[in-house]
């Protein structure tokens, strides 16, 4: 867990569960899955198995011993809702959640179907708790849109939209009972480009909803140069914690 995370819409990461596997084209260069394997057989590191998933059981308390109040990502290094974590160790990062609550929660899938599952069902109790929010992954329109639609049948109180990387123009995109959606662009060796028409067209679109909007990055192979400046103002907006299903 790290209180120094240089995501611009979060506070700290926590990852009880680490490593992935890539499953849509946003993945191509995800950042997670190089900075792991950078250590892979790295003795004693934290990533010594590299970007292989496992359970991490003893990182599960972390957030009950920070006493300041903190947004927190849960799984930055890797994906809460894959098929190869068993829903009862979901279920356990969902208690202690629930019991640190003077921290608020972002988790954050591509796999929408297994959360909006989970959420009808075995979760729906930490549905509806304000500081949990619950956000998926929206890349394009052939995988993202889709993903959207699962997140609104799932019963909670918060949701949101990580659009990053946007990949292109998402066109119309239906925003009913979203509370907040993140746009960036791709960063790194590689990066693919993301047209500002692209950001402003969801930027426009989340204006006339009155949903809370914030640009993390136009991105680019040096993000450092690129900025967050759009249109000449920053967009840091955060969900109105009043939102209701």
């Amino acid at each position: 867990m790290s209180d120094q995370s240089k995501i611009e819409w979060t506070d700290a990461t926590w990852n009880p569960v680490r490593g992935c596997t890539k499953i849509s084209p946003g993945c191509k260069h995800c950042y997670a899955n190089k900075f792991a394997e950078r250590f892979r057989g790295v003795p004693g590191h934290p990533y010594e198995q590299g970007f292989d998933l496992r359970l991490v059981p003893e990182k599960l308390q972390d957030p009950l011993a920070w006493k300041r109040p903190r947004r927190i990502f849960v799984n930055s290094m890797s994906d809460l809702f894959h098929p190869s974590v068993p829903l009862t160790f979901i279920r356990k990062v969902a208690e202690v959640m629930a019991e640190a609550d003077w921290h608020t929660y972002q988790v954050l899938t591509k796999r929408a179907s297994r959360l909006s599952s989970a959420l009808r069902d075995d979760l729906r109790e930490y549905g509806q708790l304000s500081h949990i929010w619950w956000g998926v992954s929206v890349e394009n329109r052939k995988h993202g849109l889709p993903r959207i639609e699962e997140l609104r049948s799932a019963p909670v109180r918060i949701r949101f939209l990580s659009v990053e990387p946007l990949l292109e123009d998402l066109g119309e995109i239906d925003l009913t009972g979203i509370s907040w959606v993140i746009v960036g662009g791709e960063s790194g060796p590689g990066a693919r480009p993301m047209q500002p028409e692209w950001v402003r067209s969801i930027r426009d679109q989340c204006e006339n909803a009155s949903i809370s909007f914030f640009f993390k990055q136009w991105g680019g192979v040096r993000k450092h140069e690129t900025g967050r400046n759009l249109d000449g103002s920053f967009y840091n907006q955060l969900p109105v914690l009043n939102a209701i299903a």
